[in-house]
């Protein structure tokens, strides 16, 4: 396995590389924009020690903030409460997610600045802590094929991380064969502000794809792509692990499924977080759960500002240190090896086979008791 650490990107190059990213992803929008559903509500959230937020459709780079730290913005995306520093709304609001099925092409995708489409809001529910976006994927006759969930919300085994519950329900009218749903989520790092961020990521395997045992298929350091999974531009480290990268850059994952019934759900587990330093960061991935002994975020990538860098929040200047004070910026999977962890069974059943399933157990439970009058 390859390993790239602190790769040099020329600012000419990454800002002809954005431009070029974005106006593919515009090319590729086209004409098949549709988005339907209400005006964009969205949420700012906190448990206190990291603020998200969340737009309606699920993703991140929610208008109506104080003005962060070293950029000025007042959009959330992922920010520090302690420095008040964000990492993905500064200079592009890239960051956003997306969905689409293989053997048919559709797809459906939400990303602020690179482009949205064919996603209808179901519902947006959220407290001052948490936020549950419901979307559909529409195909080209407005008919829903997916639902997606994303259900962000704090976790108990640390303060430093933000579970975001993910599942993709099929409403197909089919079942879907292994490797033909896709998911997809990607983000452009700004720390405290464009092109000053260092960034890393880690957990890619050797082999990659659903054939070699992997849900992850693919990963890349060019945070400005599309939501689109089946749109890709690359910056250079492909399906590689590396460590304090630089330049205006950001992180890609692209995953593949099993198969799934018609009506079954797929679930798993990302996260977004902030810690005061690597070390802390590293320890918050495995206290995902409460207990350190083992490591429930494998596959990661790690945003910080660079070395000797130094910002203010108005009061107090904060100065970059090479282990990463004084804020490690995480996005995570519950993964291993590339194999995402399921919330719960991983895979819920439709609900005829919930129904039966429940008349089974209500059975058995029937039978016990005879046995035991017996």
């Amino acid at each position: 396995m390859l390993v790239q650490s602190a790769l040099e990107f020329t600012g000419e190059n990454i800002m002809a590389n954005k431009l070029k990213t974005i106006a593919l992803s515009v090319a590729l929008l086209g004409g098949s924009m549709l988005i339907a559903g209400t005006a964009s509500a969205g949420a700012i959230i906190s448990n206190g020690t990291v603020q998200l937020g969340v737009r309606d459709l699920g993703n991140l780079n929610q208008p109506g903030g104080t003005p962060a730290a070293g950029s000025g913005t007042t959009v959330v995306g992922l920010r520090s409460v302690a420095t008040n520093s964000d990492s993905t709304s500064p200079g592009c609001t890239c960051e956003g997610w997306g969905v689409g099925i293989r053997s048919t092409g559709q797809s459906g995708y939400a990303n602020d600045a690179v482009g949205t489409a064919n996603l209808a809001l179901v519902s947006f529910v959220s407290t001052a802590s948490t936020a549950v976006s419901v979307t559909n994927v529409l195909n080209a006759s407005g008919a829903a094929i997916l639902q997606v969930t994303h259900n962000y919300h704090p976790i108990a085994g640390t303060p430093y991380l933000y579970a975001v519950d993910v599942a993709i329900k099929n409403m197909t009218g089919a079942a879907l064969v292994g490797s033909d749903l896709v998911y997809r989520r990607v983000m452009d790092w700004d720390i405290p502000s464009p092109g000053r961020e260092m960034v890393s990521i880690q957990g890619v395997p050797a082999l990659l794809g659903l054939a070699n045992g992997s849900n992850l298929y693919r990963s890349d350091n060019n945070g400005f792509n599309s939501g689109n999974p089946f749109s890709f531009s690359p910056f250079g480290l492909t399906n590689i692990n590396f460590t304090d990268a630089t330049g205006d850059i950001g992180a890609l994952f692209d995953f593949e499924f099993e198969a799934l019934a018609d009506g079954a759900t797929r679930t798993f587990s990302t996260y977004y977080g902030v810690a005061p330093d690597k070390a802390a960061a590293d320890l918050a991935r495995s206290l995902v759960d409460g207990d350190s002994s083992d490591v429930e975020i494998g596959l990661y990538s790690y945003g910080r500002c660079g070395d000797g860098d130094s910002f203010n929040d108005g009061v107090t200047t904060f100065s970059c240190t090479a282990d990463g004070a004084p804020n490690t910026f995480i996005f995570g999977f519950g993964a291993a090896g590339g194999v995402l962890d399921p919330v719960g069974p991983g895979v819920v059943p439709e609900p005829g086979s919930l129904a039966l399933l429940g008349l089974s157990l209500a059975g058995l439970a029937a039978m016990r008791r005879r046995q035991k009058k017996i």
